[in-house]
Protein backbone atom coordinates (compact mmCIF):
# COMPACT_ATOMS: atom_id res chain seq x y z
CA UNK A 1 0.00 0.00 0.00
CA UNK A 2 1.54 3.23 -0.89
CA UNK A 3 1.04 6.05 0.89
CA UNK A 4 -2.03 7.89 -1.65
CA UNK A 5 -3.95 4.19 -2.03
CA UNK A 6 -7.16 3.75 0.50
CA UNK A 7 -7.47 0.56 2.31
CA UNK A 8 -9.34 -1.71 0.09
CA UNK A 9 -13.62 -1.54 -0.11
CA UNK A 10 -15.12 -2.94 2.81
CA UNK A 11 -18.61 -3.71 4.19
CA UNK A 12 -20.42 -2.63 7.06
CA UNK A 13 -21.08 -5.82 9.60
CA UNK A 14 -23.91 -3.99 11.36
CA UNK A 15 -26.23 -1.36 10.24
CA UNK A 16 -29.73 0.07 11.30
CA UNK A 17 -32.17 3.19 11.44
CA UNK A 18 -32.30 5.25 14.32
CA UNK A 19 -35.05 7.69 15.17
CA UNK A 20 -34.11 10.57 16.57
CA UNK A 21 -37.71 12.56 16.90
CA UNK A 22 -41.44 12.09 15.26
CA UNK A 23 -40.10 13.07 11.61
CA UNK A 24 -35.92 12.02 11.35
CA UNK A 25 -34.67 8.60 11.17
CA UNK A 26 -30.85 8.28 10.63
CA UNK A 27 -28.67 5.39 8.59
CA UNK A 28 -26.50 4.56 10.39
CA UNK A 29 -23.53 1.61 10.27
CA UNK A 30 -20.07 0.20 11.45
CA UNK A 31 -17.12 -1.45 9.53
CA UNK A 32 -13.83 -2.57 10.44
CA UNK A 33 -13.13 -4.02 13.74
CA UNK A 34 -16.16 -4.01 16.44
CA UNK A 35 -13.78 -3.76 19.01
CA UNK A 36 -11.20 -1.24 17.39
CA UNK A 37 -10.47 2.35 17.92
CA UNK A 38 -13.85 4.32 17.47
CA UNK A 39 -13.69 6.53 14.57
CA UNK A 40 -17.00 8.51 13.70
CA UNK A 41 -17.01 10.01 10.26
CA UNK A 42 -18.80 13.25 9.34
CA UNK A 43 -19.82 13.44 5.55
CA UNK A 44 -20.44 17.05 4.27
CA UNK A 45 -22.47 19.14 2.31
CA UNK A 46 -24.85 20.17 4.25
CA UNK A 47 -26.71 16.84 2.86
CA UNK A 48 -23.99 15.31 0.96
CA UNK A 49 -24.76 12.04 2.60
CA UNK A 50 -21.96 9.57 3.77
CA UNK A 51 -19.95 7.72 0.71
CA UNK A 52 -18.35 4.15 1.62
CA UNK A 53 -15.36 5.61 -0.01
CA UNK A 54 -15.05 7.31 3.52
CA UNK A 55 -14.27 3.86 5.01
CA UNK A 56 -11.21 3.41 3.11
CA UNK A 57 -9.29 5.85 5.22
CA UNK A 58 -9.45 3.86 7.96
CA UNK A 59 -7.31 0.78 8.52
CA UNK A 60 -10.16 -1.73 8.97
CA UNK A 61 -8.03 -4.14 11.65
CA UNK A 62 -7.38 -0.84 13.96
CA UNK A 63 -10.64 0.95 13.71
CA UNK A 64 -13.90 0.58 14.79
CA UNK A 65 -15.57 3.07 11.79
CA UNK A 66 -18.75 4.49 12.34
CA UNK A 67 -20.55 6.55 9.91
CA UNK A 68 -24.12 7.62 9.38
CA UNK A 69 -26.23 10.13 7.33
CA UNK A 70 -27.41 13.23 8.94
CA UNK A 71 -30.70 14.65 8.50
CA UNK A 72 -32.24 14.45 5.38
CA UNK A 73 -29.44 13.19 3.75
CA UNK A 74 -27.98 9.74 1.66
CA UNK A 75 -30.67 6.78 3.41
CA UNK A 76 -31.69 8.49 6.43
CA UNK A 77 -35.43 9.94 5.95
CA UNK A 78 -37.03 11.64 4.68
CA UNK A 79 -34.82 12.73 2.58
CA UNK A 80 -33.97 16.48 1.71
CA UNK A 81 -36.48 17.45 4.89
CA UNK A 82 -35.12 20.54 5.99
CA UNK A 83 -37.88 21.04 8.85
CA UNK A 84 -36.40 20.36 12.90
CA UNK A 85 -33.14 20.18 10.85
CA UNK A 86 -30.51 22.69 12.70
CA UNK A 87 -27.08 22.29 14.04
CA UNK A 88 -27.68 22.07 17.71
CA UNK A 89 -29.91 19.10 16.46
CA UNK A 90 -27.46 17.25 14.64
CA UNK A 91 -24.59 17.41 17.66
CA UNK A 92 -27.76 16.17 19.90
CA UNK A 93 -28.04 13.31 16.76
CA UNK A 94 -24.60 12.25 17.67
CA UNK A 95 -24.65 11.68 20.86
CA UNK A 96 -27.70 9.43 20.39
CA UNK A 97 -25.68 7.60 18.23
CA UNK A 98 -22.98 7.21 20.63
CA UNK A 99 -25.14 6.01 23.30
CA UNK A 100 -26.91 3.68 21.24
CA UNK A 101 -23.54 2.14 19.92
CA UNK A 102 -21.99 2.06 23.36
CA UNK A 103 -18.89 4.36 23.01
CA UNK A 104 -17.28 6.45 25.59
CA UNK A 105 -14.90 8.19 23.62
CA UNK A 106 -14.43 8.24 19.79
CA UNK A 107 -11.93 10.51 17.23
CA UNK A 108 -13.62 12.71 15.43
CA UNK A 109 -13.35 13.19 11.65
CA UNK A 110 -14.81 15.91 9.36
CA UNK A 111 -14.71 17.32 6.03
CA UNK A 112 -15.73 21.04 4.72
CA UNK A 113 -18.92 20.73 6.67
CA UNK A 114 -18.06 17.59 8.40
CA UNK A 115 -15.24 19.52 9.92
CA UNK A 116 -17.77 22.48 10.96
CA UNK A 117 -19.79 19.38 12.61
CA UNK A 118 -17.35 17.99 14.44
CA UNK A 119 -15.94 21.32 15.80
CA UNK A 120 -19.94 21.88 17.15
CA UNK A 121 -19.98 18.25 18.60
CA UNK A 122 -16.67 18.58 20.24
CA UNK A 123 -17.28 21.68 21.80
CA UNK A 124 -20.53 20.66 22.87
CA UNK A 125 -19.23 17.13 24.39
CA UNK A 126 -15.45 17.45 24.83
CA UNK A 127 -15.16 14.48 27.02
CA UNK A 128 -16.71 12.49 24.45
CA UNK A 129 -13.62 13.18 21.84
CA UNK A 130 -10.28 11.69 21.81
CA UNK A 131 -9.23 14.24 18.98
CA UNK A 132 -10.13 15.12 15.49
CA UNK A 133 -9.00 14.82 11.68
CA UNK A 134 -10.10 18.06 10.35
CA UNK A 135 -10.43 18.92 5.63
CA UNK A 136 -11.05 21.97 4.40
CA UNK A 137 -12.83 23.07 7.66
CA UNK A 138 -15.71 25.32 7.22
CA UNK A 139 -16.01 27.46 10.15
CA UNK A 140 -19.81 28.38 9.06
CA UNK A 141 -19.43 32.22 8.72
CA UNK A 142 -20.80 34.95 6.55
CA UNK A 143 -17.78 35.27 4.66
CA UNK A 144 -17.43 31.82 4.04
CA UNK A 145 -21.02 31.70 2.14
CA UNK A 146 -20.86 34.56 0.84
CA UNK A 147 -17.50 33.15 -0.86
CA UNK A 148 -19.50 30.31 -1.74
CA UNK A 149 -20.82 32.40 -4.70
CA UNK A 150 -18.18 35.23 -4.94
CA UNK A 151 -15.62 32.83 -5.46
CA UNK A 152 -17.51 31.30 -8.18
CA UNK A 153 -17.84 34.48 -9.46
CA UNK A 154 -14.35 34.81 -9.71
CA UNK A 155 -12.74 31.97 -10.75
CA UNK A 156 -15.30 29.75 -12.09
CA UNK A 157 -17.01 32.49 -14.15
CA UNK A 158 -19.06 29.93 -16.39
CA UNK A 159 -20.42 27.82 -13.67
CA UNK A 160 -21.54 30.65 -11.92
CA UNK A 161 -23.12 31.80 -15.03
CA UNK A 162 -25.25 28.33 -15.34
CA UNK A 163 -26.27 28.98 -11.59
CA UNK A 164 -27.20 32.58 -12.34
CA UNK A 165 -29.21 31.69 -15.55
CA UNK A 166 -31.54 30.20 -13.18
CA UNK A 167 -32.78 33.44 -11.49
CA UNK A 168 -35.08 36.25 -13.18
CA UNK A 169 -32.18 39.10 -13.64
CA UNK A 170 -33.92 41.15 -11.36
CA UNK A 171 -32.97 38.62 -8.34
CA UNK A 172 -29.57 37.74 -9.19
CA UNK A 173 -27.66 39.90 -6.79
CA UNK A 174 -28.89 37.60 -4.52
CA UNK A 175 -28.61 34.33 -5.41
CA UNK A 176 -28.91 32.95 -1.85
CA UNK A 177 -32.65 34.42 -1.60
CA UNK A 178 -33.22 33.38 -4.99
CA UNK A 179 -31.97 29.56 -4.54
CA UNK A 180 -34.47 29.57 -1.25
CA UNK A 181 -37.27 30.50 -3.52
CA UNK A 182 -36.47 27.89 -6.19
CA UNK A 183 -35.23 24.72 -4.59
CA UNK A 184 -38.23 24.65 -2.09
CA UNK A 185 -40.45 25.29 -5.15
CA UNK A 186 -43.57 22.45 -5.16
CA UNK A 187 -43.42 22.20 -9.08
CA UNK A 188 -40.58 20.04 -9.85
CA UNK A 189 -40.78 21.74 -13.11
CA UNK A 190 -39.12 24.81 -11.20
CA UNK A 191 -36.83 23.33 -8.55
CA UNK A 192 -35.75 20.55 -10.41
CA UNK A 193 -33.63 23.13 -12.75
CA UNK A 194 -32.28 25.20 -9.66
CA UNK A 195 -31.35 21.67 -7.46
CA UNK A 196 -29.20 20.69 -10.79
CA UNK A 197 -27.74 23.82 -11.24
CA UNK A 198 -26.98 24.27 -7.38
CA UNK A 199 -25.45 20.61 -6.87
CA UNK A 200 -23.40 21.52 -10.61
CA UNK A 201 -21.73 24.61 -8.99
CA UNK A 202 -20.96 22.55 -6.10
CA UNK A 203 -19.47 19.88 -6.99
CA UNK A 204 -17.12 20.77 -10.25
CA UNK A 205 -15.50 23.15 -8.14
CA UNK A 206 -14.34 20.88 -5.23
CA UNK A 207 -11.12 19.55 -7.35
CA UNK A 208 -8.21 21.61 -8.65
CA UNK A 209 -8.53 19.83 -11.86
CA UNK A 210 -12.27 18.96 -12.21
CA UNK A 211 -13.78 16.15 -10.89
CA UNK A 212 -11.83 13.44 -9.14
CA UNK A 213 -12.31 9.60 -11.05
CA UNK A 214 -13.19 8.69 -7.49
CA UNK A 215 -15.05 11.64 -6.40
CA UNK A 216 -18.69 10.72 -4.59
CA UNK A 217 -20.41 13.19 -6.91
CA UNK A 218 -24.53 13.16 -6.63
CA UNK A 219 -25.48 10.60 -9.16
CA UNK A 220 -29.41 11.37 -9.22
CA UNK A 221 -31.85 14.47 -8.92
CA UNK A 222 -32.94 12.79 -4.96
CA UNK A 223 -29.31 13.31 -3.98
CA UNK A 224 -29.14 16.78 -6.22
CA UNK A 225 -32.50 17.91 -4.07
CA UNK A 226 -30.96 16.80 -0.22
CA UNK A 227 -27.55 18.39 -0.91
CA UNK A 228 -29.63 22.04 -2.66
CA UNK A 229 -32.44 22.28 -0.04
CA UNK A 230 -30.13 21.43 3.15
CA UNK A 231 -27.39 23.85 2.20
CA UNK A 232 -29.90 26.60 1.27
CA UNK A 233 -31.53 25.79 4.31
CA UNK A 234 -28.25 25.73 6.54
CA UNK A 235 -26.78 29.28 4.62
CA UNK A 236 -29.28 31.02 4.85
CA UNK A 237 -29.77 30.26 8.53
CA UNK A 238 -25.64 31.27 9.29
CA UNK A 239 -25.63 27.70 9.80
CA UNK A 240 -27.08 27.54 12.87
CA UNK A 241 -24.11 29.34 14.51
CA UNK A 242 -23.18 32.61 16.19
CA UNK A 243 -21.11 34.47 14.02
CA UNK A 244 -17.63 32.92 15.04
CA UNK A 245 -19.00 31.01 17.38
CA UNK A 246 -15.90 28.02 16.54
CA UNK A 247 -13.20 30.11 16.62
CA UNK A 248 -14.74 31.34 20.51
CA UNK A 249 -15.38 27.72 21.35
CA UNK A 250 -12.03 26.73 20.70
CA UNK A 251 -10.56 27.09 24.44
CA UNK A 252 -12.58 23.65 25.49
CA UNK A 253 -11.11 21.35 22.42
CA UNK A 254 -7.97 22.92 22.25
CA UNK A 255 -6.20 20.36 24.52
CA UNK A 256 -7.39 17.12 22.37
CA UNK A 257 -4.85 16.07 19.56
CA UNK A 258 -5.74 17.07 16.09
CA UNK A 259 -4.67 17.60 12.59
CA UNK A 260 -6.05 20.20 9.97
CA UNK A 261 -5.78 19.00 6.26
CA UNK A 262 -6.24 21.76 3.41
CA UNK A 263 -5.76 21.75 -0.01
CA UNK A 264 -3.91 25.15 -0.91
CA UNK A 265 -6.26 25.88 -4.19
CA UNK A 266 -9.92 25.16 -2.42
CA UNK A 267 -11.84 26.79 -4.24
CA UNK A 268 -15.11 25.99 -1.53
CA UNK A 269 -13.33 26.50 1.70
CA UNK A 270 -9.92 28.49 1.28
CA UNK A 271 -7.46 28.16 3.59
CA UNK A 272 -7.78 31.23 5.77
CA UNK A 273 -10.65 29.26 7.29
CA UNK A 274 -7.95 26.59 8.59
CA UNK A 275 -5.16 28.96 9.46
CA UNK A 276 -7.97 30.79 11.38
CA UNK A 277 -8.62 27.52 13.08
CA UNK A 278 -5.10 26.42 13.67
CA UNK A 279 -4.26 29.88 15.59
CA UNK A 280 -7.12 28.93 18.61
CA UNK A 281 -6.34 25.15 17.85
CA UNK A 282 -2.76 24.72 19.54
CA UNK A 283 -2.99 20.54 20.27
CA UNK A 284 -3.63 20.63 15.82
CA UNK A 285 -1.18 20.69 12.96
CA UNK A 286 -2.01 22.24 9.99
CA UNK A 287 -1.58 20.40 6.87
CA UNK A 288 -1.12 22.11 3.90
CA UNK A 289 -1.48 20.36 0.58
CA UNK A 290 0.06 22.24 -2.38
CA UNK A 291 -1.51 20.69 -5.34
CA UNK A 292 -5.27 20.34 -4.28
CA UNK A 293 -8.54 21.72 -3.81
CA UNK A 294 -11.84 20.83 -1.75
CA UNK A 295 -12.32 17.18 -2.27
CA UNK A 296 -10.85 14.66 -0.25
CA UNK A 297 -9.70 12.84 -3.36
CA UNK A 298 -6.41 14.02 -4.49
CA UNK A 299 -3.45 11.95 -3.99
CA UNK A 300 -1.97 14.90 -1.61
CA UNK A 301 -4.93 14.87 0.39
CA UNK A 302 -5.19 11.27 0.21
CA UNK A 303 -1.55 10.78 1.35
CA UNK A 304 -2.23 13.70 4.72
CA UNK A 305 -5.42 11.96 5.56
CA UNK A 306 -4.44 8.98 5.89
CA UNK A 307 -1.49 9.79 6.95
CA UNK A 308 -3.75 11.26 9.75
CA UNK A 309 -5.30 8.32 10.84
CA UNK A 310 -2.15 6.41 10.75
CA UNK A 311 -0.75 8.92 13.28
CA UNK A 312 -3.78 8.31 15.64
CA UNK A 313 -3.19 4.32 15.81
CA UNK A 314 1.03 4.80 16.77
CA UNK A 315 -0.03 7.74 18.99
CA UNK A 316 -2.07 5.15 20.74
CA UNK A 317 -4.82 7.63 22.08
CA UNK A 318 -6.63 4.84 22.49
CA UNK A 319 -6.14 1.55 24.05
CA UNK A 320 -8.21 -1.56 22.25
CA UNK A 321 -9.51 -3.59 24.70
CA UNK A 322 -8.70 -7.22 23.86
Amino acid sequence: MTATTLYPPLEPHRHGMLPVDALHTLYWEESGNPHGMPVLFLHGGPGAGASPLFRRFFDPAYYRIVMFDQRGCGKSTPLGEYRANTTPLLVSDIEKLRALLGVERWLVFGGSWGATLALAYGQAHPAACLGFILRSPFLGTRAEIDWFFEGGRLFHTELYAELAAQVPPAERDDLLAAYTRLVFHPDPAVHLPAVRAWSRFECLRASLRGPARDEPLPQSDLLDIGLARLEVHYFRHGCFLAEDQLIAGMPRVAHLPGVIVQGRYDMLCPPLSAFRLAGAYPGADLLMVPDAGHTAFEPGTIAALMGATERFKLQGHFRRAV
